[in-house]
């Protein structure tokens, strides 16, 4: 049997034919005759019919970072542990795919500001229920309730939660493209009331496995084409070396430790005693400080001196004003 080409081999070969480096004409034999009614193909056109991933490149790590994520909040949230792992990204019709939803649960549809599009988070039928007898607190050793019925309005009320947390996570995922605002817009469990694009529209779905101890349930995402295209090139670059040195989780980081809280003191003065003497005080001792009353204060930021000031009141509190910097 002669040997079958990988993956990678077959893209390198037909990289190589599109670009010309390789002859795609050859002299036809005589047995080749009865061959000459056949039709061409067209194997570039072929490629792309289910090329998702290519036009919409490393969305799977987005969607894979946004199921960490979402894992670790429900489980926050539920007090229950919650594993979601990837099953799947599939592209199809916006109308094809609601056609199949028929009997699902609830359908959470958000907006993406600032992109053009928005998206549809959907809990399937088990998932939604379980996720409601957990929030209304059951016991985890009861075995799980399936009504054969739509769920009602105060159970899609009680979902939103749930689904609020989920666009959070989608906005972390999302944060090293662009500073996603998702919203919950309303919450459905009738396919026939949701509509966020034209019905012949291409879309990716997203399917997604959520386990729950012994029970498991299905979440699928759904983004139209159009939304992620502004986003293809930043896909494209997310894991090359240009972005890895300008991308913004550096500048999240930056960011993130700009805002952390820090110690500062106004130092007056300092002297260094032995646990004895301090053992030793008692009311009405006269401790001396190795300070100046005309020197500059020294102020300290997490121990390590960094300003010089002098005391004062503003606005009847103390406080000091900074009169230099420690060079």
């Amino acid at each position: 049997m002669e040997p079958i080409l990988s993956k990678q081999e077959i893209t390198d070969l037909l990289c190589a034919i599109k670009e010309g480096r390789v002859a795609t004409e050859v002299a036809p034999p005589v047995q080749a005759e009865k061959f000459s009614n056949a039709e061409s193909i067209n194997l570039f056109h072929v490629t792309n019919k289910s090329s998702h991933q290519l036009r919409i490149p490393n969305f799977d790590i987005i969607l894979d970072a946004f199921a960490r994520n979402y894992s670790i909040s429900l489980t926050n949230q539920l007090q229950r542990t919650f594993t979601i792992s990837r099953i799947d990204i599939g592209s199809t019709t916006f109308n094809d795919f609601m056609t199949t939803q028929k009997n699902s649960g609830a359908i959470g549809v958000l907006s993406l500001s600032p992109l053009k599009y928005g998206s549809l988070f959907i809990l399937d039928q088990q998932l939604s229920f379980t996720m409601i007898e957990i929030m209304l607190g059951a016991s985890s050793e009861l075995d799980p309730h399936k009504p054969d019925r739509k769920l009602t309005t105060i159970e899609l009320n009680i979902l939103k939660s749930v689904i609020t947390k989920g666009c959070d996570d989608l906005s972390k995922a999302m944060r090293p493209l662009i500073n996603l605002n998702p919203s919950l817009i309303k919450v459905e469990s009738n396919s026939r009331l949701v509509s966020i694009t034209e019905p012949g529209s291409e879309v990716l779905v997203g399917h997604f496995k959520v386990q729950i101890g012994n029970l498991s349930g299905e979440l699928k995402i759904l983004f139209p084409i159009a939304t992620l295209e502004p986003l293809r090139e930043r896909l494209k670059d997310l894991l090359s070396i240009r972005t890895s040195k300008f991308s913004e989780w550096s500048q999240h980081m930056i960011d993130e430790i700009l805002e952390m809280p820090t110690t500062v003191i106004a130092q007056s003065g300092n002297l260094t005693l032995s646990l004895s003497q301090i053992l030793s005080f008692k009311k009405g001792d006269i401790i001396p400080l190795d300070y100046d009353p005309n020197a500059p204060l020294k102020v300290l930021i997490e121990d390590n001196l960094k300003f010089f000031a002098r005391p004062g009141v503003h606005a009847g509190k103390r406080a000091i004003s900074l009169t230099g910097v420690y060079e």
